[in-house]
């Protein structure tokens, strides 16, 4: 849930963190989406200044004023930030702000379960017999990739859940962080594949590949899939890294893992929706050192590059800059205008799975687009948006709900009985089970009820698609949120 209304993280200017840097005497030099800084939490007395020859390990983001240090993990609030400065005058060496007790226990307990599990898998080419291995690595579409790159990758396979395990490791100590789970599921004669996570995804903010790249490598290619890590390593030998939510977010706290890239390459995946986030995920990173993989039937995924045999480095050489000057001639934008008639499909927004006729109507949720739907009271406006919403939330669009009518508990009721398809109120013991599922949803609130400022809520909205990546806003009800002293605006 976002910050209540009441108590909003106040917003800070870059212009303003530069001032008081300076003020404070912090050493500070500017990175692409990042300043660096030396650290407040490494070593030195608390009344020293911080010397300009120390490490550069803490990172300040340039849009929201959250620090992330990468030697001691210590990440905070921009406020958290100039309490500590002050701290450190008194002479008080700083303390890492606390996350609840609850939490801890939870990631201990996830760090826990994460190392049983590591234990009991083992390395693909330990398993009994040859025809396993050949077996397991073709139901992953892995046959091309070599021991030695999963080896190097460290990755292992559970024979239990039938699934890969990729590890997390801590840049700092290589200790196990956590891992993620990935298995395959056969339905009719399509293969999806199903991940998990340990902790949840709201705190596995893993880099895939992240130990294995060393200080001095300067070009990256950011994947959306760890299996897309593996095969661009094995077939062009360069630095690749996987994003942990693939192509649905970006988290803002690993953006300081990505500042010493002064190239960076989106290769997130084969669709659409790939590309479109590739181009929301090039404006978080700077737009002038990105360059970004067109999806097309001769640019495939990595892992498919790979198996079809694919020169996968000429495929990195053709990237397209991120960045555009203002004006653009035909010839810049014809690989675009070819991509949209190829894939006429995808380029009608992502189908709703529960509303085949919504789809004859709207063709599917595009970006950038206003629905609004009109109705008397009690006609069932929330109750479908809310299925509407779900629906496309399941497929991984990113969504914040701003209700302003109903509270929070009741939305997410509703919504939580209409993904698990029953009365869960006749069946308790069902409960959690259907709520741990509902929980990896990328399904966000705003907490606002009743009347409200309106620049306050377009302030959350954009704070929550920097943070989240989110695509998706539903405003329920215009109303609501209007009130009775915006008259003379244009509604």
């Amino acid at each position: 849930v976002l910050p209540s209304p009441d108590g909003p993280a106040p917003s800070v200017s870059i212009t303003e963190i530069r001032q008081y840097l300076r003020a404070q005497d912090i050493p500070f030099h500017d990175g692409y989406s990042c300043l660096h800084t030396p650290s407040l939490f490494t070593g030195g007395r608390g009344d020293q200044p911080l010397s300009a020859n120390a490490p550069f390990t803490l990172f300040i983001d340039k849009t929201t004023g959250s620090f992330l240090c990468t030697a001691t993990l210590a990440e905070g609030t921009w406020q958290d930030f100039q309490a500590n400065v002050e701290m450190r005058h008194r002479g008080v060496t700083p303390i890492p702000p606390a996350s609840s007790e609850e939490t801890e226990e939870e990631m201990r307990q996830a760090r826990e379960d994460a190392r049983c599990i590591w234990e009991r898998a083992l390395p693909l080419w330990e398993l009994l017999d040859e025809k396993e291995t050949k077996e397991t690595k073709a139901l992953f579409g892995i046959s091309q990739v070599t021991d030695a790159t999963l080896k190097r990758f460290g990755v292992r396979y559970l024979r239990t859940a039938r699934s890969l395990v990729f590890p997390w490791f801590s840049p700092q100590d290589a200790t196990l962080k956590g891992l993620k789970l990935l298995r395959v599921e056969k339905k009719g004669g399509t293969i999806t594949y199903v991940e998990e996570t340990l902790p949840r995804f709201d705190s596995y903010r893993n880099l895939f590949g992240l130990p294995l790249i060393g200080r001095r490598d300067t070009e990256l290619v950011l994947t959306g899939w760890e299996l897309d890590a593996l095969a661009l390593h094995q077939a062009a030998g360069v630095a690749s890294l996987a994003l942990p939510r693939g192509a649905s977010c970006l988290p803002p706290t690993l953006l300081p893992y990505l500042e010493q890239f002064k190239r960076i390459t989106l290769w997130l995946g084969e669709d659409l929706r790939s590309w479109e986030a590739a181009k929301l995920f090039a404006r978080k990173l700077s737009l002038k050192r990105c360059s970004l993989v067109r999806p097309g039937n001769l640019q495939p995924r990595p892992l498919e590059a790979l198996n079809q045999g694919l020169n996968v480095t000429k495929i990195l050489r053709s990237a397209l800059l991120a960045s555009h000057k203002s004006i653009v001639s035909f010839r810049q934008l014809r690989e675009e205008v070819f991509g949209e008639l190829v894939n006429t499909e995808q380029v009608s927004g992502v189908k709703w799975a529960r509303f085949p006729e919504l789809n004859k109507l709207l063709k599917g949720h595009r970006k950038g687009e206003l629905t609004i739907f009109t109705g008397p009271t009690g006609s069932g406006k929330t109750t479908f948006i809310s299925e509407y919403a779900l629906d496309l939330c399941m497929q991984g669009v990113c969504t914040l709900w701003g209700s302003f009518e109903i509270n929070n508990v009741r939305l997410a009721k509703i919504m939580l009985t209409q993904f698990a398809g029953r009365r869960l109120e006749d069946q308790l013991e069902l409960y959690d089970e259907w709520a741990d599922r509902f929980e990896e949803l990328p399904l966000y609130f705003m907490t606002f009820h009743g009347q409200q400022n309106i620049k306050t809520v377009i302030d959350t909205m954009q704070h929550a698609v920097y943070m989240y990546d989110i695509t998706h806003v539903v405003v329920d009800n215009l109303q609501f949120m209007m009130g009775h002293e915006h008259l003379s605006v244009d509604r």
